[in-house]
């Protein structure tokens, strides 16, 4: 269940001394939602929320699938797609993580978690499913080439069946928290997505028409845009393109989890207006987005 042998003997990135105590609460069967609500720190809210599902709970996942999950993280998404597919191949750059995640679905049978960067995993079934929830926007930290989300690409659509779907789930560089006051999900800072250079940058994420033209130069043509509110992480409300919020739709203010920020206007009003003048797309504060091959462009 637990794949080592592309592990290269250290975690790149944690939370820090906390991952062990989310490894004890699962592996002494502790109910998350109990450990939530008398724990306020996010990281126990983001690995252990049940909420993280919403974000694809609805999706009608083929039964028969195989489904590669790039970046499981602590194994929040990891239990609904083994519930939903045949077979999952989790890859997980942290070993810690990965433990996590082993531990937490330890009688799980169709599960698969492989430890290592997937540049170096050489992968060598097809998949129906790949997910890159909350991974897109870290391809410069892992991948070291000029061009890392071509290379990503390149290393993944292989191993996508011809009438497979990328399931992208990524923060809006334009969301209108951002411009409300929100500091950066990623550093912290007060609008970095917005007014800060790529050019050195490790953590990068993009507009909607930046999306649009990164996946289409990639050969994902097909896509199809959802928007998790008030974010993809804690998702309350999935809108979409055929289903956009209205005027009557009140949409709360995106949380400071874990950074504190400005309040420069009320978010609520700010969406009404985008809403009625057609923009909530361009502005939702996060994106998922499945993809489909099509010609290059």
């Amino acid at each position: 269940m637990l794949n080592l042998n592309h592990y290269r003997g250290e975690d790149s990135y944690s939370d820090g001394e906390i991952e062990e105590e989310i490894l004890a609460i699962i592996s002494n069967g502790q109910d998350p939602e109990e450990v939530i609500a008398r724990d306020n720190r996010w990281p126990i809210l983001y690995h252990l929320s049940p909420e993280r599902r919403n974000l694809l709970e609805w999706f009608p996942f083929q039964s028969d699938a195989t489904l590669l999950e790039v970046g499981a993280g602590c194994g929040a998404l990891t239990g609904l797609f083994c519930e939903r597919v045949r077979r999952v191949v989790a890859v997980e750059l942290s070993q810690q993580r990965a433990r996590i995640t082993a531990e937490r679905y330890r009688d799980t049978s169709n599960l698969e978690i492989i430890v290592g960067n997937v540049e170096e995993i050489p992968l060598e079934e097809s998949f129906d499913y790949i997910t890159l929830i909350g991974v897109l926007e870290y391809a410069r930290a892992f991948i070291s080439t000029t061009d890392p989300y071509g290379r990503l690409f390149d290393i993944l659509l292989p191993r996508l069946r011809e009438d497979g779907t990328v399931v992208i789930a990524i923060e809006n560089r334009f969301g209108l928290k951002y411009w409300a006051g929100a500091a950066d999900d990623h550093t912290g800072r007060l609008f970095e997505a917005i007014s800060t250079p790529v050019s050195g940058k490790r953590v990068e994420t993009f507009s909607r028409q930046g999306l649009i033209s990164l996946l289409r130069r990639n050969g994902l043509c097909d896509l199809q845009f959802y928007y998790p509110h008030p974010d993809y992480k804690l998702p309350q409300e999935i809108f979409s393109d055929t289903c956009l919020p209205g005027l009557t739709s009140l949409l709360d203010e995106a949380p400071c989890y874990d950074r504190a920020g400005l309040r420069l206007f009320d978010e609520r009003f700010g969406f009404f207006h985008l809403i009625r003048d057609g923009m909530y797309p361009w502005f939702a504060n996060s994106f998922l987005v499945l993809a489909r091959r099509g010609e290059k462009r």
